[in-house]
Formats: C-alpha cells, structure tokens, sequence
C-alpha cells in the first residue's frame, strides 16, 4: 500500500510512539523532533517542492535569457493559452495514472470531438450549448468505452488507449473529410479567446481581474492555514513555520503579480478561471473524499484495495470516464482558441500531458502524484516551449531537451523510491 504521505500530500509524525503495553491508547505526536529544521523538511518532502522550485529557477532563467520578454503582459496570456488544455488533460491524466494506468488516446480525442464541435456548430449549425453538451458527452462515452475494456476485460491499458489514438485520428479525418472546418461562432470562441469582464470602467489596469487575483491569493492563504492547524490537531507532522510563512508569501505574491500583468493587458482569461476551478475541485477530489484515497490505494497496491473492499474496477472505469470528459473539454477549448477545426488537431498532446504529469510528482508504477504538481508540470513544459521559441532554438533541440528534461524527473522518482 502506498505510504500515507504519498497518497494524501501530509505525511505522519516519524516521532509518533505509544508505550508499551498500551495497544489502545492515544498517539503521542511529536511534532517537531528536534534538529528538524526547514532544510531537512525540505530534504524528506522533496517530491512536493522540488517542481515549485524548478518552476521558479526556469521562469528566472529565461526572464534573464530573454532579456525580459517573458514576463511581457501579452507573453503571459499567451502562456495561459496556450497550455490551457494540456493543464485540462493533466488532471485526468493524473488520475489515470495515480490508478497504475497510462492513456495514450487523449491527444486523438481532443482532435475527434474539436471536429465533431465543428460539424455540429458550423456545418448543422447548432447552437454552442447543446453542441457542446453533445461532446462532453460523447468524450465521457469515449472514456468509458475505453475504461470498460481496461477495467472488466483485464486489457492493458497501453495497448486499449493506443488504439484509441489510432480510431479516433482516423474518424477526425472522416469527420472533416480531410480538410479544415470553421469558423465557429462568436460565442462560443469566448470559451479560450475571451476575458472576464471589468466593471470598474477605468482604462489600462483590469480592477476586477487583479481583485480577483488578489481575492484567490488570500483564499489560498487561509486555506493553508486551516489545513496546518488542522494537521497539527491530528498529531501529523507539520512544515517549520518559517518555511510554510515562506512559501505562503512567495506563491502568493507571484499569483498576484501574474493577476497584475494578466491585468494590465486585457485581463483574466475565461479559459483561466475554468482552469482554477477545475484544479480546486480535483484537489479537493484526491485530498479530501474517500474515493481519492481509494484511487491511490488502488495504484499503490491493488489486490490490497480489492481484498479491503474496494470495487478496483469501478474505480478504473470512472477514472477513464474522467479522463474523456477532460481530454473533451480541452478539445473544445483548442478548437474555440484556433477559431477551426483541423485533422492534425491534438498531434502529440498525449506526450506533453503525460510529461507534465510525471515531471510534476506523479510515479510510473502508480499511487503517488498530486493535482499542484501536474499543474506545476504543465506549466514548466509550457514555459520551456515559450522559453526556447522567444530564444529561436529550432523545434528540433525543444524536443531533445523536453525529453532529456522528462528523463531526468523519472530518474529523481525511481531514485527516491530505492532509497527509501
């Protein structure tokens, strides 16, 4: 079974004991063993900041290296829209492979139902809710299809997803008949192209977006308290507070100052506030509902999961299903964003968001990945990508360096799982 801290993001007290002889009675915490300072935390958690520090270090990097273009207002919505669906795809994909599964289809999904949006909307001329209803739809009926064969017909899911991607690129081409298809309404390309609106009448500076900011930067502060109190209420072991102060104030100041250049360009995209609340209900999803904790109990060990009563292959469908809906919802947000839909639509998507995934935290072998870390994953693909484009290095060594960049967060996790 997966260790505590692997599946929950908190990890219990080492210093815990009980008296001999007390079977029964409570769980004397120590809570901060002494000598246990901010650097050793750092030492035995490295899975979970290690990304954010690299986040950083990268974004720094080609700051400098770009001689500021990075951190353009304009350059910072570009990112977000630019990997938007990739963060979309990562959250399912997190799940899949929490579960001890891979899906290599998502890319060719995203394709199918960017094309069948466009046939419903430009060519029957359906209006953009039901149409979109119909797909999400029809991404889930994907996935579970998919997840069916997996979980019930004991099929690896390597070889069902591969030939997921295989059908599905396939129908895209006979959808579109090989050729493009667009342009989509006005409305419904609001879903990726356009910005929450501003209330506040005033020019340059969007007030409602940098509120907005500054209103989740607080949330997410107070979040983190509660749940430290909460750890120490328990008995687990909680992060010195000069290093929680730390990062409370670093990732809070870098979402404001990312709201306040959002802000002075056009503001929040719509696509970005779809992406929030998805990441705050997956998060909350793995870390606080029994049926995240049976996801990782299920990659961790699942004849283990099976023998303590937990239905394994209901739990794999629903996480397929899952995994449809997003890689559709993405679909729709990469075809809204490029106004067409194209038989080449979602070409190696399934290899980015399979990278963010693994780069952020998540284990080969299952049980072990959290929802920050494939966000945090997602974006330093991105920011790499954008990184290197700004620079002009050729999409030949991008690929090179991405793969060598995936290689070596493999090596970290198999490295950290020997020495333990």
């Amino acid at each position: 079974m997966t260790h505590p801290r692997s599946a929950f993001g908190a990890s219990p007290s080492r210093g815990h004991h009980q008296r001999p002889g007390e079977a029964g009675s409570a769980v004397v915490p120590e809570l901060n063993p002494a000598g246990r300072s901010a650097l050793d935390f750092l030492k035995h958690n490295f899975r979970e900041y290690g990304m954010l520090l690299s986040l950083v270090a990268i974004m720094i990097f080609f700051q400098v290296m770009t001689d500021g273009t990075l951190m353009q207002p304009l350059n910072v919505t570009n990112l977000v829209l630019q990997n938007s669906y990739i963060v979309i795809m990562a959250l399912g994909m997190l799940l899949v492979i929490v579960a001890g599964h891979i899906d290599l289809s998502v890319g060719s999904v995203c394709g199918f139902i960017g094309a069948l949006a466009a046939v419903l909307m430009v060519q029957y001329d359906w209006h953009f809710v039901p149409a979109t209803l119909a797909c999400l739809a029809c991404g889930g009926l994907i996935g579970g299809a998919q997840g069916w064969f997996v979980a019930y017909f004991r099929i690896p899911s390597f070889i069902v997803t591969l030939a997921g991607m295989l059908v599905f690129k396939g129908l895209a081409l006979a959808l579109l008949h090989g050729q493009s298809v667009g342009p989509f309404p006005e409305s419904f390309q609001m879903l990726s192209s356009g910005f929450i609106p501003d209330f506040s009448g005033a020019d340059g500076l969007r007030m409602a977006s940098l509120l907005l900011g500054v209103g989740i930067a607080v949330a997410l502060a107070v979040a983190g308290l509660r749940a430290r109190a909460n750890q120490h209420k328990h008995g687990m072991e909680v992060e010195p507070t000069a290093l929680f102060v730390a990062k409370t104030a670093v990732f809070g100041g870098m979402l404001i100052y990312f709201s306040y250049l959002m802000a002075s360009y056009k503001g929040l995209p719509n696509v970005l506030v779809v992406m929030a609340l998805l990441i705050l209900a997956f998060d909350f999803i793995t870390t606080r509902t029994t049926i995240g904790r049976r996801i990782y109990a299920l990659g961790g060990n699942e004849k283990a999961a099976r023998l303590s009563g937990i239905k394994t292959e209901r739990l794999t469908f629903y996480a397929f299903v899952n995994m449809g809906v997003l890689a559709a919802l993405a679909g729709l947000v990469f075809a809204a964003r490029l106004n067409t839909a194209t038989p080449k639509a979602g070409l190696g998507f399934e290899l980015d968001v399979i990278a963010a995934c693994f780069i952020g935290g998540a284990s080969a072998s299952g049980g072990v990945g959290r929802v920050m870390g494939a966000v945090i994953g997602a974006f330093i693909m991105g920011v790499m990508n954008n990184g290197m484009s700004i620079l002009g290095v050729g999409i030949d060594y991008q690929q090179v360096i991405k793969g060598l960049v995936l290689l070596a967060a493999v090596l970290v996790d198999v490295y950290n799982k020997n020495k333990a």
